[in-house]
């Protein structure tokens, strides 16, 4: 099971590499949409979009959806969840998942659960950052 998961894992790489980012009808000319050019389908009955033409960007479709055993899972293979505290934590399997601290999550929690993951062995995706000085997590 794990080799047809690793196997997928690949596709899933290559296919997202050829992927097209997906934006919606003429962001590059109107200003109002340069700040986030998110995708909107487009339903003009002469829209060139929606008619394919050539030189348009392409719309999304279920041909660029990645295989369904390793959708919404991590690079590594794991299934991505995020921990707000220990306790939550200790339900877990370190063997089928990669953490993520919450972001509304406070320094010395962050702590807390940093220690607690590496201990039961867990990869966490979003570790404390380099700017947090070595004297304040030896404190804690």
């Amino acid at each position: 099971m794990t080799d047809d998961i690793e196997k997928l894992l690949e596709l899933r790489k290559k296919l997202k590499s050829k992927k097209p980012d997906f934006y919606r009808h003429l962001w590059w000319k109107k200003p109002k949409f340069k700040n986030e050019p998110k995708w909107r389908k487009p339903k003009g009955t002469d829209n060139k979009m929606r008619l394919k033409k050539k030189g348009y960007p392409p719309l999304v479709q279920v041909g660029y959806r990645s295989p369904r055993l390793v959708r919404g899972l991590h690079p590594s293979g794991k299934i991505p969840v995020v921990i707000h505290n220990v306790k939550e934590l200790e339900q877990l399997d370190p063997d089928k998942y990669i953490v993520y601290i919450g972001r509304t999550v406070g320094l010395r929690k962050k702590i807390e659960i940093m220690k607690y993951a590496i201990n039961k062995g867990f990869k966490v995706a979003n570790p404390i950052p380099l700017t947090t000085s070595r004297s304040e997590v030896e404190e804690q």
